[in-house]
């Protein structure tokens, strides 16, 4: 059972850090804060140390960023472009500068010399110049393949479309931070209010927003700049030794490399230039979230190597979250999808990390009296690097005599109906049901989400009117609409209703999973709609199936099980599926493959290198269906590493474990009969 749970818990990480960074990096919306993303990275990273064999085959802790948007042409990176791992503290540091001692093998008495810089909040982008000449950028993009903004970069004014001087490499690959200074992020936000247009949140997503834009003439329009790090692929020229000098090298070049770098001896050295950016940085005309130390020399970067997804010579050292204070106005209660009473505190605006927060949510009635929140009270909040912002905690020194212990309410503050709080849940939720408008709307909102049933131009605005109306009540409301009825409606141009009926249309073919999803029963995310369209690859068996018969399905515990059995119970839900499957609603079944014999069964199998025969997923795949289990690192549990050419460092980790080690070859010929 504590497997199963850790098993759940990883894939619901895995799940919601994908999501997390298609938001950030793909849609340039990220809904939470760095402080939080590292958080949930850490905590998957922890449990996939402990717990190897439950590590998906693609998880978030062995790559990078996000898939690239469809709207770019796609350029494959020559060399990946690889994020860095973090540090908060000294004593993590230490841990860092200890294992890069070990791997050098260098006593600890001799100290590293590290390149200290600092970390821009930006966007990451790779530019690449052919006989001195500027001919593409890409975004990081997923690490391996990122979007072409060749034409948006060319509109900064600080890049050189040609090197300055002479000897260039016939071809340079360098990296860099594209980013919005805060002077021109506050001008263009003056100048946008003023026009009564949208302002950006934050410098960073004003930076990533810039850079993405379809026509470059908006680009050219923003204020944006750029600071390069390092170097990618480098052809007929040999660099110099150290990181420090080939800095000064592509200076020279006319390429823009931040002044506030040093070197630094050891940790202490880093240490002190932390202290003093920290103090500094408020000076900077640019947003920092941390510094990045970088071990100097070349040879032993190429010695120490790298890891999945990040190079063991370099680490972030995160700054803490900026905080400020400001006062409880008041506490209200909104009401989720599921009936789920959240509490937000209302405080006096207050500027933090580039944008002004007004509200904050405080999750639970368990969390807000964890914290003793009260109306009245002075609070200090955090933005760490992006969105969400933070209570971080109440200053009771500050507390006015008259304030009062905040309670739940009885009724609902949408609908009046009853609140209940179910046992052995942190949350108390509205009983109204989709009588509830609250819930209505949001029920509504995730039917039609791209996840979902992807209905484009569904906004919640329309979804508001037409409830109010009562003209939508359920998701099935949605196929029955016309367009004379959306023209009707507030700023419902006829174009707009037209297109909107058609995205209607075309919803109807859709996948089960999705299907499912879409239904919004309470903890069934993307990855438990997927992997019952897997188990079941049909509705009716699924509605059917007993608590008993559902905790047989991987990724579903007792409780998922009792939340899917009630949803299907329920008359109200049936009706509902049945006008949907009525309206043209349809999905096409997964093909069933031949099942092979299980000669794999219940081993723990690790890939690594490169293979001719068979490409990586093709032989994950065919290991699953001969009953095997991928893990991503060797551990005791490992039963063979399957090992292709260039190989890396897991093959040194199955010797040391004593653990089998099979080549292309004899993989083949061992199951070949089962191919």
């Amino acid at each position: 059972m504590v497997e199963k749970s850790v098993k759940q818990k990883i894939t619901r990480l895995t799940s919601s850090i994908r999501n997390h960074n298609h938001l950030y990096y793909v849609m340039d919306e990220p809904e939470i804060s760095d402080y939080e993303y590292d958080k949930l990275f850490n905590e998957l990273r922890q449990l996939e140390i402990k717990y190897p064999e439950f590590q998906a085959n693609l998880s978030p802790t062995q790559n990078v960023g996000a898939e690239p948007s469809s709207a770019f042409k796609s350029i494959e990176h020559a060399l990946p472009m690889l994020s860095l791992g973090n540090v908060f503290k000294r004593k993590e540091l230490e841990d860092f500068d200890r294992r890069a001692h070990e791997r050098l093998e260098l006593p600890l008495n001799q100290s590293i010399s590290y390149a200290c810089e600092l970390k821009f909040d930006g966007t990451a982008v790779s530019v690449v110049y052919e006989e001195g000449i500027l001919t593409r950028a890409a975004t990081r993009g997923d690490g391996k393949k990122g979007e072409d903004v060749t034409h948006n970069v060319r509109t900064i004014k600080s890049l050189p479309f040609e090197l300055q001087g002479r000897n260039h490499p016939s071809y340079l690959e360098v990296r860099g931070e594209v980013f919005m200074p805060l002077s021109g992020f506050n001008n263009f936000n003056k100048e946008a209010l003023s026009n009564n247009e949208r302002v950006f949140v934050n410098p960073r997503n004003a930076a990533a927003g810039s850079l993405r834009q379809l026509d470059p003439t908006y680009t050219k329009k923003r204020p944006l700049d750029i600071f390069f790090y390092g170097v990618g692929i480098v052809n007929d020229m040999e660099l110099p030794a150290k990181h420090s000098d080939i800095m000064s090298l592509l200076s020279k070049w006319g390429l823009k490399i931040c002044d506030e770098n040093v070197l630094a001896d050891g940790v202490d050295g880093c240490m002190n230039f932390y202290d003093q950016m920290i103090k500094k940085r408020h000076t900077f005309d640019y947003d920092i979230d941390g510094l990045v130390y970088k071990v100097d020399q070349i040879s032993h970067q190429n010695k120490l190597g790298f890891v999945s997804r990040a190079p063991r010579w370099a680490t972030a050292h995160k700054f803490p979250a900026r905080e400020e204070y400001t006062i409880i106005e008041a506490i209200e209660f909104q009401v989720g999808r599921t009936g789920a009473i959240t509490p937000v505190a209302k405080v006096k605006p207050v500027f933090v990390g580039g944008v002004t927060i007004s509200n904050i949510t405080l999750h639970n009635m368990d969390e807000l009296h964890r914290k003793d929140v009260r109306v009245g009270d002075t609070v200090t909040i955090r933005r760490a690097g992006d969105v969400i912002p933070e209570l971080v905690k109440v200053i009771l020194s500050k507390r006015p005599s008259d304030t009062n212990i905040v309670g739940m309410p009885k009724t609902c503050p949408v609908c009046n109906s009853r609140i209940i709080r179910v046992v052995g849940e942190a949350v108390s939720r509205c009983t109204g049901g989709y009588e509830c408008r609250a819930q209505r709307i949001e029920y509504l909102k995730h039917f039609v989400s791209r996840k979902a049933m992807d209905i484009d131009g569904f906004g919640v605005k329309l979804i508001e009117q037409l409830v109010d109306s009562e003209r939508l009540l359920t998701p099935d409301h949605i196929y029955t609409l016309n367009e004379n009825e959306l023209c009707s409606l507030d700023r419902v141009a006829t174009k707009t209703a037209k297109n909107i009926i058609q995205a209607v249309i075309d919803s109807k073919v859709t996948s089960l999973s999705k299907f499912i999803y879409s239904l919004g029963i309470r903890e069934v995310g993307q990855t438990t709609a997927d992997v019952l369209e897997d188990f079941y690859k049909d509705l009716n068996t699924l509605m059917l199936a007993s608590e008993e018969e559902l905790q047989k399905v991987p990724e579903v515990g007792p409780i998922v099980a009792r939340n899917i059995v009630a949803f299907f119970k329920n008359e109200n839900n049936k009706n509902i599926i049945k006008n949907l499957i009525s309206c043209g609603v349809s999905w096409s079944h997964k093909p069933t493959k031949e099942r092979k014999e299980q000669i794999l069964l219940g081993k723990v199998v690790v890939i690594t290198g490169s293979f001719s025969s068979s490409s990586r997923e093709q032989l994950k795949t065919h290991i699953k269906e001969l009953g095997g289990k991928i893990t991503g690192s060797v551990s005791k549990k490992t039963d063979f590493l399957l090992a292709g050419s260039d190989p890396g460092l897991k093959v040194q980790k199955a010797l040391e474990l004593n653990i089998e080690i099979i080549d292309e070859g004899k993989f083949f010929e061992l199951y070949k009969a089962y191919n």
